[in-house]
């Protein structure tokens, strides 16, 4: 037999042999443990489990909304509960500046946002979740007829003026009605002007007032007490809502996760049905 007739290195084809079965070997028991966990350390939950009394300092605005999100979000995480503080965006954001112990922070503008974002007291960028605009609130049947803005700085038919309450200017619904009040140059002299939109709307809903400029979710919360006129381009003084997690706060993971939670198509749905609108 002729020497070309064998392999030229029969040992070595050998053991390549051998090499290569013992690597194939070796990967379908690894893929074999990767599908199978180790049943002493399983695989961890995807969802954490959250805990603790979320303090949430809110827009007064906000309160017909995050009363029932809070809901929906304490649903998905059980062991969460909340404590609100609702009042303007202003006097929230001076309290948190102040020291107030608060885990999240929902404005109603980006003003007073700011503030607490120049504090330092933040927890990354500031959410935007929602956006108002306002309206003019009058008692159901609209009595004096009132259409326009204008029609708040004209006599009415025995000749008085109307009684028209807003809120005070470093409130976001006081900023925004100045806004629009300049733009369309009436020259309102209001009866009061409130710290939040709230007791705008109480004014109005009580008989107080005539007339008071809130946003469309609040005339919506109001169950018919009042009722919305349409401002002409109001857009142009909408509204912002954000919302972002405060420093110092002990429950870091709990107010983050709400805050995301704000931006669920869960969370716009309800948000659309009180009257806001989407950012």
């Amino acid at each position: 037999m002729n020497q070309t007739d064998f392999p030229r290195h029969p040992v070595r084809t050998i053991l390549k042999t051998v090499a290569l079965a013992g690597a194939a070997a070796l990967m379908l028991s690894g893929c074999s443990s990767a599908a199978t966990p180790d049943a002493k350390h399983p695989e961890p939950s995807a969802s954490s489990e959250l805990s603790g009394e979320l303090s949430v300092f809110a827009a007064a605005s906000l309160q017909p909304a995050f009363e029932p999100l809070s809901k929906e979000f304490t649903k998905k995480h059980p062991g969460v509960t909340f404590s609100f503080s609702f009042d303007g965006s202003s006097a929230l954001a001076t309290q948190i500046l102040s020291g107030a112990p608060a885990d999240v922070f929902a404005s109603a503008d980006e003003a007073n946002m700011k503030k607490v974002e120049e504090g330092g007291l933040n927890t990354g960028v500031p959410t935007l979740f929602a956006t108002s605009e306002l309206v003019i609130a009058v008692a159901p049947g609209n009595p004096l007829g009132i259409t326009s803005l204008a029609d708040l700085a004209k006599p009415t038919k025995d000749g008085a003026d109307p009684t028209v309450v807003i809120c005070a200017a470093e409130v976001p619904c006081g900023a925004a009605s100045h806004t629009l009040l300049d733009r369309d140059k009436v020259a309102l002299s209001p009866a009061s002007e409130e710290q939040n939109v709230t007791a705008v709307l109480t004014r109005v809903r009580e008989g107080e007032a005539d007339a008071g400029l809130v946003y469309a979710s609040d005339v919506q919360r109001s169950n018919g007490e009042v009722e919305g006129i349409p401002i002409k381009g109001s857009e142009d003084a909408a509204g912002s809502y954000l919302a972002v997690p405060l420093q110092g706060s002990k429950l870091s993971e709990e107010a983050a996760a709400f805050v995301d939670f704000l931006k669920s198509e869960e969370a716009r749905s309800l948000l659309l049905k009180l009257g806001f609108r989407a950012p």
